[in-house]
């Protein structure tokens, strides 16, 4: 990321946190991520995942965005003064376009997560691409009035994780990097908020920490969010805040 970028991201994050509470988790830091040095990541997909110490976590929400649960999520997050990184699906953002922008508004990363929501390792090659421009395509046109080849934030991650070979290929041409995740909460899966804070924190203490995947579509989750974020804070867990080290337009 640009000097300017940063500069853009200390200033808002700056405001954002003389409306916290004293004591709110926060965001320890922010980490550009460079697609030359950082093509895939995620421990459950790849063999490399973030440069990340002990305890650090990003937080992931995929498939939004979605009314009422993703202000519920945004709302938690702002309390709590936490950013995060939200994979949202291309004909979720133009049927919630003021969601989309609150997310942007309010410090978050907004990424890719294709169109909507096919599994691409089961279709043939161009309608697979297809997919993935078009989601790109409905992001940026809704957040920047731009429907360039190269989106703006260049991370991308595979509904379901079905990749390929030359889907990965694809992708590490065009210089977008590849999340998976490290640890995920499962909560596709029916289960009450409790439920869904205890599996979270167990995989995290086992882990130590990494990219976490939620759905930011799930009542469970966005119910469960704000409980999670003060246990992060009680057992010594901190946040990073993922950007590119290089957004499309950037000064």
């Amino acid at each position: 990321m640009t000097s300017f970028g940063i500069s853009l991201l200390l200033v808002a994050g700056a405001q954002a946190a003389a409306e916290c509470a004293a004591d709110a988790l926060g965001t320890s830091r922010v980490l550009a991520v460079d697609p030359a040095a950082f093509p895939r990541v995620g421990r459950k997909q790849f063999a490399a995942t973030l440069a990340l110490d002990r305890r650090e976590v990003v937080l992931t929400f995929d498939d939004g965005p979605w009314p009422g649960t993703t202000a519920k999520i945004l709302d938690a997050l702002r309390a709590e003064c936490v950013r995060a990184t939200f994979f949202v699906l291309g004909r979720n953002a133009l049927a919630h376009p003021d969601i989309l922008r609150r997310e942007l508004s309010e410090g978050h990363t907004v990424a890719h997560h294709t169109w909507s929501h096919p599994l691409l390792s089961r279709i043939g090659a161009s309608a697979a691409e297809a997919e993935i421009d078009r989601g790109i395509a409905a992001v940026d046109g809704v957040l920047y009035g731009k429907r360039e080849s190269q989106p703006v934030t260049p991370f991308f991650r595979f509904p379901g994780f079905a990749s390929s070979p030359a889907l990965l290929d694809y992708l590490a041409r065009r210089r977008i990097v590849v999340f998976g995740a490290d640890l995920w909460a499962s909560d596709w899966n029916p289960m009450s908020p409790d439920a869904e804070l205890r599996l979270v924190l167990r995989r995290l203490e086992q882990a130590r920490g990494g990219i976490v995947l939620f759905h930011d579509t799930k009542r469970q989750t966005a119910a469960m969010l704000p409980a999670l974020l003060r246990a992060l804070k009680a057992r010594g867990f901190r946040v990073v805040h993922v950007v590119p080290v290089n957004p499309a337009g950037s000064r």
